[in-house]
């Protein structure tokens, strides 16, 4: 990913992620892999995909990985193989990524709008049912909930499903940023009817285009999935038994994401170590992500939380130090353009709205050094400082 402008002190820039150098460890691999997808030729669906299938199932704990053309195209599938149609609502946290409801809405279902917790971003259980009440009101069927795994931290999904169980919906899990983590002893891929998962390249496992997966222990749902990729093909290509899509992953990309997979549980633990310093650096001084007892992130973004009127200065402080930051997500949901007209939970989803102005996100990746951890951690104080942002 890009650097910010150079530093006015002269320090060079640091990367918000660094892919250069994750590559840098592996790049006899990865160029030996892409050398043998070459020359078999095979370059979709070849045996590289199958094979990633086999291991990705296995590093999560599922019966069965589905690969897949993106992240979007994941939750996309696992939609359309449930039967989501109009009239349908799906339940999304307000605070996340557009691909959640957009995912809904192209199946001319209607995503409700739900309130997400100030200490893991995610969605409150205590409030599901106030998004599923909404969706009766509107006139809706509640269907479902996508339980959104923000910033790589998995959501409270045994609270999650105590509700949707007696409320008659099915879990979704949109563990887009997540894959890797886990939650009282489960690695992310076996919560929910499915999970969905993407490679986009800044994602902690990411491949070098976009890419996705779908994990599910439901041998019938993963034959419904495998067809829909596959433009919903029966027995072969040209025997057509439902409506599908383009949704295939590339066999190079399989090959890079097998490379990849070898390193990442050491990926993860570097990570973690990197925001137990961060949390240790900055807590005094700005709000700090929360991981309960029970879960492990693997730290997708690291993003704290300052008043909202300091953010934009505390971003221009750290820019003229040579330290990128981005927010993740300016605007809630309800408030885009597309989304105005879906229904709200009752009672509104205050802290969303909240999150959206305060919330920013710090350099996180593998292979920061002690030294560049330390230069953030010295960039927040300072900006801090410099701004009052303190809190």
């Amino acid at each position: 990913m890009a650097a910010s402008r150079p530093s006015e002190t002269g320090a060079p820039p640091l990367a918000f992620i660094d892919l250069a150098a994750q590559q840098a460890r592996i790049r006899p691999q990865l160029d030996a892999a892409i050398a043998r997808v070459l020359a078999h030729g095979a370059y979709i669906m070849g045996p590289e995909v199958a094979e990633l299938e086999r291991q990705l199932a296995a590093f999560a704990g599922a019966r069965h990985a589905v690969t897949c053309a993106s992240g979007t195209d994941a939750l996309l599938m696992i939609a359309m193989a449930e039967g989501i149609g109009p009239g349908d609502a799906v339940i999304c946290p307000a605070f996340t990524f557009t691909a959640t409801p957009e995912a809904v809405a192209l199946l001319g279902a209607t995503p409700v709008f739900a309130e997400v917790r100030a200490e893991s971003f995610n969605l409150d259980p205590a409030r599901l049912a106030d998004a599923i009440a909404a969706a009766r009101k509107a006139g809706l069927r509640p269907k479902a909930v996508m339980a959104v795994d923000l910033f790589g931290l998995p959501a409270d999904y045994d609270a999650i499903a105590a509700i949707a169980e007696a409320e008659g919906v099915w879990i979704l899990a949109d563990s887009a940023q997540s894959f890797g983590a886990s939650r009282a002893g489960r690695r992310v891929g076996t919560f929910g009817r499915a999970t969905a998962t993407s490679f986009f390249p800044a994602k902690p496992l990411g491949c070098y285009g976009d890419g996705g997966a779908v994990f599910t222990d439901d041998d019938a749902l993963a034959e419904r999935l495998k067809s829909i990729r596959l433009h919903g093909k029966g027995d072969d290509k040209y025997d057509i038994v439902r409506f599908g899509i383009n949704g295939r992953l590339d066999t190079l990309q399989a090959a890079i994401l097998i490379e990849k997979l070898a390193i990442f549980a050491d990926e993860i633990d570097a990570r973690e170590r990197i925001a137990r310093r961060y949390a240790a650096g900055l807590a005094d001084v700005v709000t700090v992500p929360v991981v309960d007892n029970a879960s492990r992130s693997v730290w997708a973004q690291y993003t704290i939380r300052v008043p909202a009127a300091a953010r934009a200065g505390l971003m221009r402080s750290l820019a003229s130090q040579g330290i990128p930051s981005n927010v993740y997500y300016p605007r809630p949901l309800h408030h885009q353009t597309a989304y105005r007209r879906c229904p709200v939970a009752v009672g509104g989803v205050p802290v969303a709205e909240a999150l959206a102005r305060e919330v920013l996100s710090l350099p996180m990746h593998p292979y920061l050094t002690e030294q560049d951890q330390d230069r953030v951690i010295a960039g927040v104080r300072r900006a801090v400082g410099a701004t009052g942002a303190e809190g």
